[in-house]
């Protein structure tokens, strides 16, 4: 954004990307965003609403640029194209007013009694079905001119609405998450959808009471609904459960349905992505996140080009040669997408180079911050690469040397690689890891078939005990000093019986026929030495322990007879009398007690007497305690 034209035409010459851009139709854009965007039906005329100011913008595919533009005096919600070219507008405003446009602008204006959220025209009769923020859909006649008798709905507020292109069957889309069809013969409602209920799966999970966000036809007998949490249901009109039912998965309401039938593909976008997947399976079939949030989704009639309304200036256009051809005002673009090769491309910034705060105090040029010099991005900067390489010339010149030095290392460091090399012990459990080590040599060095058992050293379940300094082994502590002796003996067997079976083989290999190993009486007689020696061990250790033990309560005796107890002094209460520690005792307790046992407890000792008197009530007479 912030190159200048100059160094954009620069960049055409040699930016792959530039050079292959295409701009189909001259300032195809809004001043600040777009917000709905139509094609007519003779497919010359492509209109779009934006702002700021309030506008429409009309672009002539022919002429491939902008033939008109007209500014409103308000936003505006939706708007439909009646005619096949652009004679015919209609704009639906946000502050309740209905616009109509001819061929040379401006040509009526009226108003609707609630604000206005969307609206369909039936063709058949000339008639305009408005949804409001009301229960009542408005319909306005466009031969006579004049409002006829309003639709009431269930609902409180409708939504959205569309009518079917084939029988003409009105449907509107309500606030509670359901769908209304009408007959605009009869003015009869005909069916009801309850789409909310329909939408929560068992893979869905959804916050709040779906309501219906976008609707669309599709022939005769499908319909497509979007919610309000982001899942997009089909429906076949003769059944009232969905056929299947996506889920966008971002929880953003959908703000636009089409429908693409030569490959059955359903298009539904929501203000982060447009999904295309099979209407029949719900397999994606591709999917695209614009770099701007999307206000609306429109797909150009029999092709493969599809057009988005943006959060930003530029409204977008692409083209999926897949979907189907290009439109024939365009047709170059079928031979251009053939000769297009996939090539590394370079990027715009292969004449910048970005560099941290820190990086810019390394190099000196910390008081750049706030010039033209450098442009703040994300955490750092961008700098020109020619001052980038200058300063760091003057900074460190001996670059190169050091450059010279490192290729040198690691040469040499490439031939140390073929010697041998020791293994590194890791910096927590040392002896452990060393242990462990001798083992899988001594292992390696057998001969014998055994299952490879994964090492724990390389073994990512026990990779934090030997990083992480909290599982050191402590070699202080009890446990430990009491089963080192079992330990030690353990791992000296392990080495002996190494040894046997070394022998064994050697004099495999010598053909000796002497009996292997030793005598039972002299395995039996080393196994009995070991235990005797492992009994001597543990009893020293157990010694040792007592001994320190003795000494801690020696030190802790010492400590507590130079610690001096002052005595405490408590003060009692006026009018009271101290007797023992007892009574405060018996005190506490019976205030813990109910006034039930309070009161048993004082019968028992003669100072309270209750008794029943001749009219029904109870009388207790109580002595006072002094």
């Amino acid at each position: 954004q912030w190159l200048s034209d100059r160094k954009k035409r620069a960049l055409q010459k040699k930016d792959v990307d530039i050079r292959r851009r295409i701009e189909l139709i001259q300032d195809f854009e809004m001043p600040t965003i777009s917000t709905k965007i139509k094609v007519s039906r003779d497919g010359q005329y492509i209109m779009a609403v934006g702002t700021y100011k309030p506008r429409i913008r009309c672009f002539d595919t022919y002429q491939l640029s902008q033939k008109f533009e007209r500014c409103l005096d308000s936003e505006v919600v939706t708007f439909e194209i009646l005619s096949d070219d652009y004679s015919k507008i209609v704009f639906l405003q946000c502050d309740r007013f209905v616009e109509f446009h001819s061929q040379h602008g401006h040509y009526y204006r009226t108003r609707i009694p609630k604000f206005g959220r969307d609206f369909s025209y039936h063709y058949p009769s000339c008639d305009l079905y408005f949804v409001a923020a009301s229960s009542e859909v408005y319909r306005l006649n466009l031969e006579q001119g004049r409002f006829l008798n309003s639709l009431q709905t269930d609902a409180s507020e409708n939504n959205v609405c569309d009518i079917n292109p084939t029988h003409f069957l009105f449907a509107t889309g309500t606030a509670e998450g359901k769908v209304e069809c009408w007959d605009p013969r009869t003015r009869n409602r005909v069916g009801l959808l309850d789409c909310a209920l329909s939408s929560v799966t068992a893979d869905t999970e959804i916050d709040g009471l779906p309501s219906i966000s976008a609707l669309k036809f599709s022939g005769a007998l499908h319909m497509a609904v979007g919610t309000s949490t982001g899942q997009v249901l089909l429906y076949d009109l003769r059944s009232s459960n969905p056929l299947i039912v996506k889920d966008h998965q971002y929880g953003l309401p959908i703000k636009s349905i089409q429908f693409q039938h030569e490959l059955d593909l359903i298009i539904s976008a929501d203000s982060r992505i447009i999904k295309m997947w099979n209407k029949d399976t719900g397999k994606i079939f591709t999917s695209m996140e614009p770099e701007y949030d999307i206000n609306d989704v429109c797909l150009y009639p029999n092709s493969g080009m599809l057009m988005t309304a943006n959060e930003a200036p530029k409204m977008s256009i692409y083209y999926m040669p897949v979907l189907g051809p290009a439109p024939k005002w365009c047709s170059f673009l079928d031979n251009l997408t053939e000769e297009l090769e996939e090539n590394p491309e370079s990027t715009v910034y292969d004449d910048y180079k970005f560099v941290t705060r820190k990086d810019l105090e390394n190099l000196g040029l910390a008081h750049l911050i706030g010039s033209s010099l450098l442009r703040a991005y994300m955490h750092g900067f961008f700098m020109d690469i020619r001052l980038y390489h200058k300063a760091k010339m003057m900074a460190n010149p001996f670059a190169y040397e050091e450059y010279r030095r490192e290729k040198i290392r690691q040469k040499i460091e490439e031939t140390r690689a073929q010697r041998v090399q020791l293994k590194k012990l890791p910096k927590v459990n040392k002896e452990l890891a060393l242990k462990l080590i001798e083992e899988e040599e001594q292992q390696a060095t057998r001969k014998r078939k055994q299952k490879n058992l994964p090492s724990l050293l390389k073994d990512d379940r026990f990779k934090v005990m030997f990083e992480n300094p909290d599982f050191q082994v402590d070699e202080q502590s009890e446990e430990f000093r009491l089963l080192n002796p079992l330990v030690s003996k353990i791992s000296e067997k392990r080495k002996k019986k190494l040894k046997i079976l070394e022998e064994k083989e050697a004099q495999e290999q010598e053909e000796e026929e002497e009996p292997e190993g030793k005598p039972s009486d002299a395995e039996s007689s080393e196994s009995s030495d070991d235990e005797k020696g492992w009994v001597e061990e543990v009893r020293k250790q157990r010694k040792l322990l007592r001994q320190e033990e003795k000494v801690k309560r020696q030190e802790r005796f010492k400590e507590d007879q130079q610690t001096l107890l002052k005595p405490q002094f408590f003060e009692i209460k006026e009018g009271e009398e101290f007797r023992s520690f007892k009574d405060s005792a018996k005190k506490q307790k019976l205030v813990k007690k109910t006034l039930g046992d309070r009161l048993k407890l004082e019968e028992k000792l003669g100072t309270l007497s209750v008794s029943d008197t001749t009219v029904g009530s109870k009388q207790a007479t109580f002595k006072l305690k002094k």
